[in-house]
């Protein structure tokens, strides 16, 4: 925007954690900054921010107003983005989160093409297996891997995932196949610490596995590189291990069994009234990038027509 009100400075040094760094970014003094809050502070008759030597924080009701301001700021954007360039142009700088192995391998090396394709658009691109506060930390939007029931949020579902039990054939040679759900229990089982147990659909219905392995980690690229490495079997997505299942450098293990979760692939973002253009497009390039049939699931049909499949999306 081109004049800044004292809302857009108390949303910035939200989204900054503090007054100096959204100084830096607005090219205002500490002072200034500190001045233009306690204008609107005063004026508005309430504390919005708690501060300390190092850090700020929202009081209830500075976090009640950011929530309702962030909506403002982004109509207000919405609406200049149409008088000056029309609705469907997108311009600004668009934050979003991002989990780790996911925007490595399915979002980074497509960033070119969005880019060219929105000139106008900057990215801040955060890769984190955490779930992120979305409002909170001042994101436009987030992708997220799993199951969704936060009714605060707005989500779109980007692409099915599908997880199957696998390990590398040098494994499978050294230990044998596990010809039953009751073999796990002999095999060396490998998780990230935040996904054990699996639970598992199959013939006989739902199965829960405590996975036991002499590696623990709370991180999925540690369970991939253990995985490939030939440590043990291991629940990976097909968008992390479709080009090693197709290349035979993993194996499917027990097929007849998937994944219970209905997890799936999802742009989430603040219920706004209007979209900002810059969300807008790059969720709809997302979308038509994946789709239901995506293609890092391309040569998998055999494996993913299985019986469980309604189950494993």
């Amino acid at each position: 925007m081109s004049n800044l009100t004292d809302m857009e400075i108390f949303a910035r040094v939200v989204s900054a954690g503090s007054m100096s760094a959204a100084g830096r970014e607005m090219n205002l003094s500490p002072a200034v900054v500190s001045k233009r809050i306690r204008r609107l502070e005063e004026k508005l008759g309430t504390r919005l921010l708690q501060r300390t030597t190092r850090q700020i924080a929202m009081t209830e009701a500075g976090q009640g107003f950011y929530e309702r301001v962030i909506a403002i700021l982004a109509s207000v954007e919405e609406a200049e983005s149409f008088v000056a360039r029309g609705s469907a142009k997108a311009r600004g700088n668009l934050k979003v989160a991002v989990p780790t192995s996911f925007g490595r391998l399915h979002i980074a090396p497509h960033l070119g093409k969005f880019l060219a394709e929105n000139s106008d658009l900057t990215i801040n691109l955060d890769l984190s297996d955490d779930f992120v506060d979305i409002v909170g930390e001042g994101y436009d939007l987030a992708i997220r891997i799993a199951e969704l029931s936060d009714s605060s949020l707005v989500a779109r579902r980007l692409a099915p995932v599908h997880r199957i039990l696998c390990a590398s054939p040098d494994y499978v040679n050294k230990h044998g196949e596990p010809l039953s759900i009751g073999d796990l229990a002999n095999h060396v089982t490998i998780a990230a610490t935040n996904q054990d147990p699996w639970r598992l659909s199959g013939p006989d219905g739902i199965e829960t596995i405590r996975t036991h392995a002499p590696i623990k980690t709370n991180s999925n690229e540690v369970v991939r590189e253990c995985l490939l490495a030939g440590v043990g079997v291991a629940l990976r997505s097909t968008w992390d291990v479709g080009p090693e299942l197709r290349a035979g450098k993993l194996q499917v293990l027990l097929p007849q069994y998937r994944a219970l979760k209905d997890v799936g692939i999802y742009a989430v973002y603040p219920s706004r009234q209007f979209l900002p253009a810059k969300v807008r497009v790059f969720i709809d390039f997302l979308a038509n990038l994946y789709g239901s049939s995506p293609y890092w699931d391309e040569g998998l049909d055999d494996w993913l027509r299985l019986p469980g499949d309604a189950l494993a999306d």
